[in-house]
């Protein structure tokens, strides 16, 4: 049997709620709920947790299981904001002998805090969208709850003790690559993992053999080539739009690097 989706979708609370229908037999299918905005208070079995946003729940069929979204302290009723969102989730039910073959493969945890990447998110909504769909495709639904919970395997990998440092080295590159068009220091590519900047580079240069700013600077230039070659834009513009402060470094750098000028580079 193919993987089968059963009900899948995206829920968000602006009042109190409170979710019950499983409390006496249990869950009828594999359960996997994706807290996105705001905080839950979920009982499983006999187990009390408190999700937030990043938190990801896995519950096997017959998990007793009730969800609650209560009124965080210091709100009050009467000033309340209208547009404020309680608790958001992405959920999805579904069986079949691919999932259960999946589920079994390692211990699933019921709860772990997971990144929210907007990869795996995009993937969920890609997969809500085609389930609603009259003329619904259940090959291609299959195909999209198979990548679904591959990436939740990778994202749950990357929680664990033994892969958490290359991990954040990996967070750093990608925050690297996302910021490398602007000016950045190491202190911004440290803020956005929670670590000193010495920490910081030392990570990064054990994982990748090079400090961040060399990795910066390498896809700088690289993407300076590729203007070059492939657009009208003035050298200066260049080196504006490639992440350099000046382009007197740019022109410096770039000597340093390809033993000509940029405007030599260029006539070439």
């Amino acid at each position: 049997m193919e993987p089968e989706v059963l009900l899948c979708g995206y829920s968000y609370h602006k009042r109190t709620f409170e979710y019950n229908i499983f409390k006496q037999e249990g869950v009828k299918s594999y359960l996997i709920r994706l807290q996105t905005e705001g905080t839950a208070l979920v009982l499983a079995d006999d187990q009390t947790i408190n999700t937030e946003a990043g938190s990801l729940l896995l519950l096997p069929p017959g998990t007793i299981y009730e969800l609650r979204v209560e009124k965080s302290e210091g709100i009050s009723n009467k000033r309340e904001h209208p547009n404020h969102i309680m608790s958001g989730d992405h959920y999805l039910f579904c069986q079949g002998s691919w999932i259960e073959r999946w589920w079994g493969r390692y211990p699933k945890p019921i709860c772990v805090n997971i990144e929210l990447q907007e990869s795996l998110l995009t993937l969920w909504r890609t997969l809500t969208l085609e389930q609603r769909r009259q003329d619904k495709d259940n090959e291609l639904i299959s195909y999209l709850l198979r990548a679904l919970c591959l990436h939740l395997d990778r994202a749950i990998k990357e929680t664990t003790p033994s892969y958490r440092l290359i991990y954040t080295a990996s967070r750093m590159k990608r925050y690297i690559e996302r910021h490398v068009s602007h000016p950045f220091t190491v202190e911004d590519v440290a803020r956005h993992v929670n670590l000193s900047a010495s920490r910081a580079a030392h990570v990064f240069k054990e994982y990748y053999g090079k400090t961040i700013m060399s990795y910066a600077l390498e896809i700088r230039l690289s993407g300076a080539v590729d203007r070059m070659k492939h657009t009208t834009m003035t050298l200066e513009e260049i080196a504006h739009n490639s992440g350099f402060r000046s382009y007197t470094y740019f022109h410096r750098v770039f000597k340093d690097r390809f033993g000509l000028s940029p405007s030599q580079f260029r006539n070439q």
